[in-house]
């Protein structure tokens, strides 16, 4: 990880990054349960689990979200605030052994309210080993300008 000076003059649309990869285990499954409180059996009962459609534990859709967008964060930008996250959805299953990965393109630029800030976007893909979306959202993001 490190720092980098990234100003809003900086950002250019379409503009991709990936992530490196990382495999979801039986420990994250239940860790994440224990941190949320989210014991749904969906997640944990493996035997319930083999009744229902997808035949398997699911990943929490939150876990899934923390995980991948943790990925992101390769790059420390002083210069950027979280505004937080718009459109976020869970678009297919995620089991354990899967390997996801994070895909970030900026897709949208405008002045903020303050002019020495700007937005920006960045639209999130959270993609599996198959190369299947699974989950998108979209990052605002807070940028200072250049002095």
């Amino acid at each position: 990880m490190y720092f980098k000076s990234i100003f809003f003059e900086d950002y250019h649309l379409e503009n991709k990054r990936i992530t490196l990869g990382r495999t979801l285990t039986e420990t994250d499954f239940v860790v994440h349960a224990g941190h949320t409180g989210d014991f749904f059996p969906h997640h944990l009962d493996a035997e319930w689990c083999k009744t229902q459609p997808f035949g398997q534990r699911i990943a929490h859709g939150t876990m899934v979200f923390s995980i991948g967008i943790g990925l992101t964060a390769s790059e420390i930008n002083p210069e950027a605030f979280s505004k937080g996250y718009d459109r976020l959805r869970f678009i297919k299953p995620v089991f354990i052994g899967d390997t996801i990965h994070a895909e970030v393109t900026i897709s949208n630029k405008s002045d903020a309210k303050n002019p020495a800030y700007g937005t920006v976007t960045e639209h999130v893909e959270i993609i599996n080993q198959r190369g299947e979306v699974v989950l998108v959202a979209d990052h605002i993001l807070l940028v200072k300008k250049k002095p």
